[in-house]
């Protein structure tokens, strides 16, 4: 089954309504559906065409082997991420200190999955708030850490200005109200406070080596697909500076095996590895060109 999107579309970066379809990609992880991805003839910004809504997108989530919610270690894949995870995590944690200056402070993990970033600036001695909207990665966080993470309905009903820094690990390509969220960001951050939000990059070399097969579209979980030009768009757009961006180097070996599986039906971790090592050595020299990029920035 493939499904397009035939209604007008404004581009919610950057308000353009020319919208044309790029490719089809397939749900591998769940419903083996077909999607059509449309591109902004303005901004580059993709999105995924007839989306399930909020009501519906439950259950493309439903499988043992999407990780940010059942934490598997099932599969060469899922076992690499689970080796490389704790040295991710310690990295986050010193970005945010580094960015931020401040060793300690309030901060708001959105979409935190089943609490290990949580954990890792708990222990770190900061404030930590968690949203996770699956009940059943709350309740694993809960299980495996003793971590008490909140439903993402919380987001709303925050104290303003009561967050030093706000996280979004791979979470903003998932979110339905992308205006919302960002606005309401800028009720919930301090002065100065950092805005991080981490996101696949559409317009890195092992995207563009797989296309259609390319793992980080995931759709229709991924809602939405940036490039860092649509990104600025849509960061601008909502009050916010131009952020500094920090490739996430690991991301490219992950999704390119993944990829690599889509695309033959089997695994082959070395290829998948040889791809995204490819596309690191690009980004070295254009950090535009990473497989994913964090973005840095604050409210103005």
């Amino acid at each position: 089954m493939e499904d397009s999107i035939a209604q007008p579309f404004a581009c919610v970066c950057c308000g353009n309504s020319k919208c044309t379809p790029v490719f089809t990609a397939k749900d591998y992880t769940v419903s083996q559906q077909s999607f059509t991805l449309l591109e902004c003839g303005n901004c580059k910004f993709r999105f995924t065409g007839n989306a399930p809504d909020i009501a519906q997108i439950g259950k493309y989530y439903a499988a043992e082997s999407y990780i940010s919610h059942t934490n598997t270690n099932k599969g060469l894949i899922n076992q690499l991420y689970h080796w490389v995870r704790s040295y991710t995590l310690g990295a986050k944690r010193r970005l945010i200190i580094r960015n931020s200056k401040m060793e300690q402070g309030d901060l708001l993990d959105v979409g935190a999955g089943t609490g290990f970033f949580v954990e890792e600036m708990t222990k770190a001695g900061w404030r930590v708030t968690g949203l996770e909207p699956d009940d059943q990665a709350r309740s694993r966080a809960m299980d495996r850490a003793g971590i008490q993470l909140e439903s993402t309905e919380k987001l709303w009903e925050l104290t303003p200005a009561s967050f030093d820094v706000i996280t979004l690990w791979h979470v903003l390509e998932h979110v339905h109200d992308l205006s919302g969220y960002l606005r309401q960001f800028h009720h919930l951050l301090r002065p100065n406070g950092l805005l991080i939000i981490a996101v696949p990059n559409y317009q890195s070399q092992d995207a563009a080596h797989y296309q259609a097969y390319w793992a980080a579209y995931d759709v229709p979980r991924h809602l939405y697909h940036f490039s860092p030009l649509s990104m600025n768009f849509l960061l601008n757009s909502h009050q916010y500076q131009l952020p500094i961006l920090q490739p996430m180097w690991f991301d490219a070996f992950y999704v390119s095996m993944l990829s690599e599986k889509y695309k033959t039906g089997k695994d082959h971790p070395l290829l998948g590895a040889f791809v995204g090592l490819l596309s690191n050595l690009k980004a070295l020299f254009n950090r535009n060109k990473a497989s994913s990029l964090i973005y840095i920035t604050r409210p103005v």
